[in-house]
């Protein structure tokens, strides 16, 4: 099918504008132009948010603590942004992370963990697993309840919730009752169908996908790593239940939709959407499309019954 027509006009809206080809300048630079770009939408109310250090593999991690409003202990999701392991933090993920602590219900730790490359594979999925165990142990602290833990994450951090959840059974826990993967990296190629037909986009290309793989493995080899590359897994038996969105306009559409099978496959719950007429990041454009609305209300609903009562 087509662009979605709001999305179709929020890209229009920007065809004007030249800006520079972000994969030939230097992730510090892509970074401050991000910094002075427009002001993001505000978010919705949450009953609070507070910041915290807490400790990680390699010194503190800062997260960002979205409590709901209601009774407590709440469930508790921890989050990973997305920003292709390079770019983005706590703040460009800010809107997605309110919206799940209000349609879920639950208490939401983002973490901001280690970019590349300053900090190369595997620090990423370590930071994270760190930091989900941190909340497992501090449960009580965060006004949470450990025994209804999940992890989401876009993107890149889709990528990291699979590899956490991955690390999660095989390291003896925590104990995760859902993974919600938004149009997740599972593999380090490029060689899918979905990769040739949006190979020019829109929003994610895929000579930008070269370049943040380029910046965050150290080499080829790396990128064979079940937790560079989920997909890669010799198992992906007794995961957690999972939720996969994709989007139809998106070089990551096919390597998701192929994890969503294996899992599957190996007998794990699985739920695969993929939305229509959307490209990737739509999850984040939630002041501009209704699509994006409707796919924060489903990833509240299957984040809802994995929590149960």
């Amino acid at each position: 099918m087509p662009l979605d027509p709001q999305l179709k006009a929020m890209l229009d809206s920007t065809a004007g504008f030249s800006l520079p080809d972000l994969t030939t300048l230097e992730p510090a630079v892509v970074r401050q132009m991000m910094e002075a770009g427009p002001a993001r939408p505000e978010g919705e109310p949450v009953a609070k948010v507070r910041e915290r250090a807490i400790p990680g593999p390699a010194g503190d991690l800062t997260v960002r603590i979205y409590t709901p409003f209601g009774s407590h202990p709440s469930p508790l999701l921890v989050y990973f942004h997305g920003g292709g392991f390079v770019l983005c933090g706590l703040d460009s993920h800010d809107s997605t992370c309110r919206a799940l602590t209000n349609t879920a219900r639950c208490t939401v730790v983002s973490v901001d963990y280690r970019l590349a490359p300053e900090a190369r594979f595997p620090a990423a999925p370590e930071d994270c697993y760190s930091a989900t165990c941190w909340v497992a142990e501090n449960a009580a602290e965060l006004g949470g309840d450990a025994t209804r833990l999940a992890i989401a994450g876009d993107s890149a951090g889709g990528n990291l919730a699979a590899a956490v959840a991955l690390m999660a059974r095989d390291r003896g826990g925590p104990a995760l009752v859902h993974q919600l993967l938004i149009y997740p990296v599972t593999n380090y190629a490029f060689d899918t169908p979905s990769y040739s037909e949006n190979a020019q986009g829109p929003v994610l290309t895929r000579k930008m996908m070269e370049w943040f793989w380029g910046h965050y493995l150290e080499g080829e080899e790396d990128g064979l790593h079940p937790l560079a590359s989920p997909l890669r897994a010799s198992d992906v038996s007794n995961l957690p239940p999972a939720t996969l969105m994709t989007a139809e306009f998106d070089p990551l559409r096919d390597e998701g939709e192929a994890y969503a099978a294996r899992l599957a496959d190996s007998g794990v719950p699985t739920e695969m959407i993929r939305y229509d007429g959307m490209a990737h990041g739509f999850l984040g454009m939630l002041a501009d499309l209704d699509r994006a609305k409707e796919a924060v209300a489903t990833a509240g609903r299957a984040l809802r019954r994995a929590f149960g009562p």
